[in-house]
């Protein structure tokens, strides 16, 4: 399993979506502003998350994502895993023959470790749930502010509430209220 800096905003954006579930689709828009990620860069998670079928994409005004599971059933590992799945198999290159034998040397010595190391790594994320990251983070207080939907499109016009005054409505009625004051 790769740790890049790439799984660490994956995470942090599905456990925004989270947070705010209950409030309909999260736009990424705001998803950006609030952890100063890149849009573009975002997109391209998203992209593969969506793939992955761990959030489900909604168009329009009031779109964006929420997630393609339940909070419960989604792991740590399920999220670094569909972003970080195209970049291990695209990084590897074919070594020549005299590269090959020295570090299958070197390899021999510390394989062993490596591979009981990411074994570990990975069954340890596989352990942590993306509900239990929210239930983290509300348990440290922190506000899930209610998103307020733009009215777009075809809507009632506002209701214009009728203007109350107190000034007297007349001449004489301004009069009398003068010589009550004095």
């Amino acid at each position: 399993m790769r740790l890049s800096t790439k799984s660490r905003f994956a995470v942090t954006a599905m456990i925004d979506v989270a947070l705010r579930e209950r409030s309909g689709p999260v736009p990424l828009s705001d998803i950006a502003v609030r952890h100063q990620i890149s849009l573009s860069y975002l997109e391209q998670l998203f992209s593969k998350l969506r793939q992955q079928g761990l959030v489900e994409s909604t168009r329009g005004p009031g779109g964006g994502y929420t997630l393609g599971h339940r909070s419960d059933s989604i792991t740590v590992a399920d999220i670094i895993g569909a972003v970080e799945a195209h970049a291990d198999s695209s990084s590897r290159e074919v070594p020549s023959q005299e590269t090959t034998v020295v570090r299958d040397m070197t390899q021999e010595l510390t394989q062993e470790l490596w591979d009981t190391l990411n074994s570990k790594m990975t069954t340890y994320m596989q352990s942590i749930t993306l509900r239990s990251l929210v239930m983290t983070q509300l348990a440290k207080g922190v506000e899930v502010k209610e998103r307020k939907v733009a009215n777009r499109g075809v809507f009632k016009k506002p209701r214009v509430a009728p203007v109350r005054t107190t000034a007297p409505n007349s001449v004489f009625a301004l009069a009398q209220s003068l010589l009550l004051r004095g």
